[in-house]
């Protein structure tokens, strides 16, 4: 994919999605996620939606981190927040802005990263990607996975955002996906041609062992021919001595 040419088109008057300027925090943040998608072959329209997400989720990628104290979401246990200061110790962070003890406690395990002890982690760009990309196409946060709704010819961007949050901003949601996957077609984006599994090795057949030749059975027409033939030397011998002594 040509990223310029991404970045032009996500500038152009065309795509309204940035106007005309990125920050470099912006570009960043769509780098590290660009080079995930094409790391683990994204499908263009999945890449679109996954885009979309963390575009809306992220303000336009201006943030990792939920501008709201996460107050709101105090003792909801669908989040897991079962205890005191849940809320505002699990607030939204990443590019999912991913909620909750719950979503942290799973993300924890997942990434081998201690998300409950340090929720900020989450924010960190490394794991935000992974939290992103991953959580959609497995699936995690909702159970709903993204191939569900978006995969091959099958192309649902409005029903997709169940992936993240149920209906909420869905139609929005699905036009910021058009647009980047708009901008994703004219920078010439194609997930890589997965490698084929090596096919394993047929071994060699095992050298048979050559059959042992087995003499032919004895009939004795061996030693007639060979006595025949001794009887006719001999007479021939006899017939020239004979020859010699009557001259």
């Amino acid at each position: 994919m040509q990223r310029s040419a991404f970045y032009a088109a996500l500038r152009s008057r065309a795509n309204t999605l940035f106007g005309t300027s990125l920050s470099q925090a912006q570009v960043d943040r769509l780098e590290a996620i660009l080079t995930r998608m094409d790391a683990k072959r994204i499908e263009l329209a999945q890449a679109a939606y996954i885009l979309g997400t963390a575009y809306h989720e992220s303000d336009r990628f201006r943030t990792m981190e939920e501008y709201a104290s996460g107050a709101a979401y105090e003792g909801r246990k669908t989040l897991g927040n079962t205890q005191p200061g849940d809320g505002k110790r699990f607030k939204g962070r990443g590019f999912v802005q991913i909620t909750g003890r719950r979503n942290y406690t799973d993300w924890a395990k997942r990434l081998g990263v201690d998300l409950v002890g340090n929720p900020a982690l989450a924010a960190r760009l490394d794991h935000a990607v992974t939290i992103l990309i991953d959580g959609m196409m497995l699936g995690t946060f909702t159970g709903k996975k993204l191939p569900d709704y978006v995969h091959g010819t099958k192309v649902d961007y409005v029903n997709a955002r169940r992936v993240v949050n149920g209906t909420d901003r869905a139609a929005i949601i699905a036009n910021y996906a058009r647009a980047f996957e708009a901008a994703l077609v004219e920078a010439g984006y194609s997930p890589t041609t997965a490698p084929q599994t090596p096919a394993k090795p047929v071994p060699a057949p095992a050298p048979q062992p050559k059959p042992e030749t087995v003499p032919a059975p004895d009939t004795g027409k061996g030693d007639s021919i060979a006595g025949a033939l001794l009887g006719l030397v001999v007479l021939l011998l006899v017939g020239a001595a004979a020859l010699i002594l009557g001259d």
